[in-house]
């Protein structure tokens, strides 16, 4: 469907039913599939057929939505696994091993924080953050021979950093080795990273895709455009033989399937972290009205943010949607119908009177969670980044007054109004 806009590919990618088939993606709730002879089987097992065998590696519902999501990006070829932080640990995973290692932008969510710097440095494979906002001397110091990814955000979480994508696809490029992008809040509706050099998506559908907080999962997304054979030693994961299937050398059997092949085939395999076919079926109604709700939250986000910059009890608001904004600019660039619905702001008094306040509040809940209908409220440095340091804190961008507020699809007017009580309450 390439040939569509994005928001008939909403609604239409994915699923394309034969005559007699369900017209809405079913629920294929089998953990088997059935073959006629041994042999049939058994090609699937040496990757020399396509199909279907065992839910835990592949399953048609998630694939069709697997499928539309790779269309919204404009990828190749995608993976559907349990959370966006599976997808983040599989997409470094699918091509770092123990010695090896990877750059990262430190501001990230506090979850993909620790797992880059505490998780995997268990196996083997160490982490170096940088500033997203380094220039491109300083990010391309943080370079090593033996480094083989470039993680960051899109749009931070919390901090609403910004990221400019072609400068951290060049600084990857430059060094031989992909750029990795966490899409999740920008969501393919407002931008779409492989347009500007990045060569893996990564997403927890679990935010805007879903929509509706009924549903963890997540996703990772492959362009295709990275040439893992001009860096085979690099990458000897990809371009060497696999022993668990024969000797088979991803690259040269996929082509560009390579990397989403292997970390279906191999990754997925041995860890299983499986996205659940209902929870892929409630994701699907979740997309179909993405192009529909991302503008609606930018709208009431930045009708949010505008009075909140404007409260005399307010000390900052972060949301790069306010021309006054640090990140105006290169949202401008990279994102010019909108971010995202999540603001991040601070209060005169400090870290206690943020808290409080929060406690005030009525319509919008405090929840971990972001990023659906509901107009919900955080405080990251007691949540969500509790582990990390005041130091690590300050690196990620979170400061201890900060208040992550996602901005729902309620009435804005609503939204304002109980922000302004739980404002009053406050000395």
């Amino acid at each position: 469907m390439s040939g569509y806009k994005i928001e008939t590919k909403c609604i239409q990618s994915g699923w394309h039913p034969k005559k007699g088939e369900p017209r809405v993606l079913p629920i294929y709730q089998s953990t088997t599939y059935k073959y006629d002879t041994s042999d049939q089987m058994g090609r699937l097992f040496d990757l020399e057929d396509s199909g279907y065998f065992y839910t835990r590696l592949q399953n048609p519902t998630n694939d069709a939505v697997a499928e539309k999501i790779c269309e919204l990006e404009g990828g190749v070829a995608a993976m559907l696994t349990s959370s966006g932080q599976a997808a983040n640990y599989y997409a470094v995973f699918n091509i770092c091993e123990a010695g090896d290692h990877m750059v990262c932008s430190s501001a990230v969510y506090g979850g993909t924080f620790n797992l880059f710097s505490a998780t995997i440095k268990k196996q083997g494979i160490e982490c170096t953050f940088v500033d997203p906002d380094a220039s491109e001397e300083e990010l391309a110091a943080a370079f090593r021979p033996n480094t083989k990814a470039l993680f960051a955000e899109t749009i931070a979480n919390p901090a609403l950093v910004v990221l400019d994508i072609e400068k951290f696809a060049q600084a990857a490029h430059e060094h031989g080795v992909p750029l990795i992008v966490d899409n999740t809040f920008a969501t393919p509706i407002n931008c779409r990273p492989f347009e500007w050099g990045a060569d893996i998506v990564t997403h927890s559908t679990t935010k805007y895709m879903d929509g509706h907080a009924v549903c963890v999962g997540g996703c990772i997304v492959d362009s295709g455009n990275f040439d893992w054979e001009r860096y085979a030693d690099k990458f000897p994961g990809l371009t060497k033989p696999d022993p668990t299937y024969h000797g088979i050398v991803y690259t040269e059997k996929f082509g560009k399937g390579a990397y989403i092949t292997k970390a279906t085939a191999q990754i997925m395999r041995d860890l299983g972290s499986i996205q659940s076919p209902q929870n892929a079926f409630l994701l699907n109604l979740g997309l179909e009205t993405l192009h529909l709700r991302m503008p609606r939250h930018c709208e009431n986000a930045r009708r949010v943010a505008e009075f909140l910059n404007a409260h005399p009890k307010v000390a900052w608001v972060n949301y790069a949607g306010l021309v006054d904004n640090k990140y105006h600019d290169l949202a401008q660039k990279y994102m010019p119908d909108g971010t995202c619905g999540v603001i991040s702001f601070g209060l005169k008094g400090g870290r206690e009177v943020s808290v409080g306040f929060m406690d005030q509040l009525k319509l919008i809940a405090i929840v971990t969670h972001v990023a659906d209908a509901r107009t919900c409220v955080l405080h990251p440095a007691s949540h969500t980044h509790r582990q990390m340091t005041d130091e690590q804190l300050v690196e990620a961008g979170v400061a201890p007054d900060l208040i992550r507020l996602s901005v729902g699809l309620e009435n804005a007017e609503d939204i304002i109004a109980d922000l302004t009580q739980a404002l009053e309450h406050i000395v």
